[in-house]
C-alpha cells in the first residue's frame, strides 16, 4: 500500500493559529468556561456578501480549507472529507427558534439549509467547483478520526491523489446552556495554568476548524507521514495501556520508540485519569505535551492535536506552553496522539517525520 503524507495544515482556534508562519508564539490566556475562535480576516478569503450569509462554523471551515489548499499548492482535490460532532449549531438553533416563535408558519429556508452537518463540506466544494467524493462523518468525539481514516484508506489504495480532510465545530448559545446544566462545562472560569491540575468536573468548551491536505506523494511542504489511525467506542481504564501497546506493536513499535505523546487532558477531574495513568505508566519517560488548555474542548478538537504534532515534526520545536514534563529529545521522529471524551470515543493517531 502507498504511504500517506500530511502536506499542509490549517487551524482556526481560540489561539492565533491561522497564520502558519507562527507556532504558538502569541498565547491568549483565557480565564473562562467557554472560549471562542479567533477570527482571521474573512474578507480576504470570502466575498463580504457571501460571508454575511454564513454562520461562523461555515466561515471557519471554508477559510481553513483555503489556507490548507494554498500551502499545498493545489487548486482542487479528489475528495473532501469532514468530521463534526454537533454540526452547524447556530443555524440549527435559529431554525428551531423560528419554528417556535412563528407557530410553524412563514419560515425562511436559509437557516434550515445551512443547519445540516454536511454544510461545511458542501460550501467548500462549491467554492472550488469540486464534484468529487464529498462526505461528512458525525461520530461524536471521533468524527475527525473517522474522516482521517477514510482519507488514509483511499490514498493507500490509490483511489485518490490529494484529499482535503478536516474537523469543524461551532458554539451555539442554547446548546452551551444545555451542557452547563448537565455539568459538562466547568462551573468556574479556568486559566491555562490551572487546567492540568484542575480538581473540578467538566471542561472549558470551545470551537474551531482544523484542515489538512493528505496525499500519497510527499511534497516540499510535507509535515508528517500519517502511519496509522485507530478508534475505540469504549475502553476500560485498565485496558488503555495494553491497547496502545498493541496498536504500537501492529506498527512495529514499542512505547519506548515514541518520542512525543500528545495527550488530550482537558481538566475534567473525572476523566483526566485516562491520560494521567499513561503519564505515570508506559509514557513516564517519554516527552509529553497537551493542548486543550489552549484551545478548549469540542468534538473535533483532537484535530488540533494532530495539527500540533505535525508542527512539532516539521519544526522540531516544542513550545514551552504545551510541555507537561521535562523529558528532552535530540530529534523528534515519532509522535502518538491519544484522545478520549468523557471515557468514550478513544482515538490513536500515529505520525512520523517525513
Amino acid at each position: 500500500m502507498e504511504k500517506v503524507y500530511i502536506n499542509s495544515i490549517a487551524s482556526i482556534s481560540p489561539q492565533k493559529t491561522y497564520d502558519n508562519s507562527m507556532f504558538l508564539d502569541e498565547i491568549t490566556n483565557y480565564n473562562d468556561t467557554v472560549i471562542f475562535a479567533q477570527d482571521p480576516d474573512y474578507k480576504q478569503y470570502i466575498a463580504p456578501a457571501a460571508s454575511r450569509r454564513m454562520a461562523k462554523g461555515i466561515k471557519m471551515g471554508v477559510v481553513a480549507s483555503k489556507i490548507a489548499m494554498a500551502e499545498a499548492g493545489i487548486e482542487t482535490v479528489d475528495a473532501i472529507i469532514t468530521g463534526t460532532g454537533m454540526g452547524c449549531m447556530i443555524d440549527s438553533e435559529k431554525f428551531v427558534s423560528a419554528i417556535i416563535d412563528n407557530n410553524e408558519q412563514y419560515l425562511t429556508p436559509t437557516s434550515f439549509i445551512q443547519s445540516t452537518h454536511n454544510t461545511v463540506a458542501g460550501q467548500i466544494a462549491l467554492g472550488m467547483e469540486c464534484k468529487a467524493y464529498n462526505f461528512t462523518y458525525v461520530h461524536s468525539a471521533i468524527s475527525f478520526e473517522s474522516a482521517l481514516l477514510d482519507a488514509k484508506m483511499q490514498l493507500e489504495n490509490i483511489e485518490a491523489d490529494d484529499i482535503l480532510v478536516g474537523g469543524v465545530e461551532e458554539l451555539g448559545a442554547h446548546t452551551t446552556k444545555v451542557h452547563r446544566v448537565i455539568n459538562h462545562i466547568k462551573p468556574e472560569p479556568t486559566t491555562i495554568s490551572e487546567a492540568l491540575n484542575s480538581k473540578t468536573e467538566g471542561a472549558v468548551f470551545s470551537e474551531g476548524a482544523n484542515f489538512f491536505v493528505v496525499s500519497n506523494e510527499k511534497k516540499e511542504s510535507c509535515y508528517a507521514e500519517l502511519v496509522a489511525v485507530d478508534t475505540f467506542n469504549t475502553l476500560e481504564k485498565e485496558k488503555v495501556s495494553k491497547t496502545i501497546q498493541r496498536f504500537l506493536k501492529e506498527n512495529n513499535l514499542t512505547s519506548t520508540d515514541v518520542d512525543v505523546v500528545v495527550l488530550g487532558n482537558n481538566g475534567d477531574v473525572d476523566f483526566d485519569v485516562y491520560y494521567n495513568q499513561l503519564r505515570e505508566g508506559i509514557f513516564s519517560k517519554t516527552q509529553q505535551v497537551f493542548y486543550k488548555h489552549l484551545v478548549g474542548e469540542n468534538n473535533t478538537v483532537s484535530a488540533f492535536g494532530v495539527w500540533l504534532a505535525s508542527k512539532i515534526l516539521k519544526t522540531q520545536r516544542i513550545p514551552e506552553v504545551v510541555r507537561i514534563n521535562k523529558v528532552e529529545n535530540a530529534e523528534v521522529k515519532t509522535i502518538l496522539c491519544y484522545n478520549q471524551y468523557r471515557g468514550q470515543n478513544h482515538s490513536l493517531v500515529l505520525l512520523k517525520k517525513c
